[in-house]
């Protein structure tokens, strides 16, 4: 006996995400060369992450049969606000001003999404994700990038 409701968010999503996985794995199998797991070719990488894809919105359509999902809340504008910048604010900074800075500055604007955020308590997150990050890709990974960048030599 089929369920008598379904959450057709779910089946929406479900199906994006099918077409974009089968979309771009067709697109990497056709056009670049595969290779093997222990010589992957450039088209390797694409090709499981488009399987990855389609398996996750194979799960998530199938997930919507299960009966009728809760409605969809109100936008998060403030999230949106604060988030959606932060990596564009660290693409364009990063070469002028350096890794550690653009970090700092990209971690500061997306702390404020959280609405009980206080300036002091932004401050020191922001500052524990710069030395956290500068910590592990430029000392632990040993990334080859300049740390303050040519607008603060």
């Amino acid at each position: 006996m089929p369920p008598k409701s379904f959450d057709l968010t779910n089946v929406l999503a479900g199906l994006l995400f099918i077409a974009f996985g089968l979309a771009f794995g067709l697109s990497s199998a056709f056009q670049l060369e595969i290779g093997t797991a222990f010589r992957m070719g450039p088209g390797y990488a694409p090709l499981v992450l488009s399987v990855v894809l389609v398996a996750l919105g194979a799960i998530i359509f199938l997930s919507a049969f299960k009966g009728a999902g809760e409605a969809i809340g109100p936008i998060a504008w403030r999230g949106l606000a604060f988030i959606l910048p932060a990596p564009i604010l660290f693409g364009l900074t990063v070469r002028p001003l350096g890794f550690v800075p653009a970090v700092f500055i990209a971690a500061l604007l997306a702390s404020f999404a959280a609405p009980r955020m206080r300036p002091l308590g932004a401050l020191g997150l922001a500052l524990g994700v710069t030395i956290f990050a500068t910590l592990v890709f430029s000392y632990a990974l040993g990334l080859p990038f300049r740390r303050f960048g040519p607008w603060l030599d």
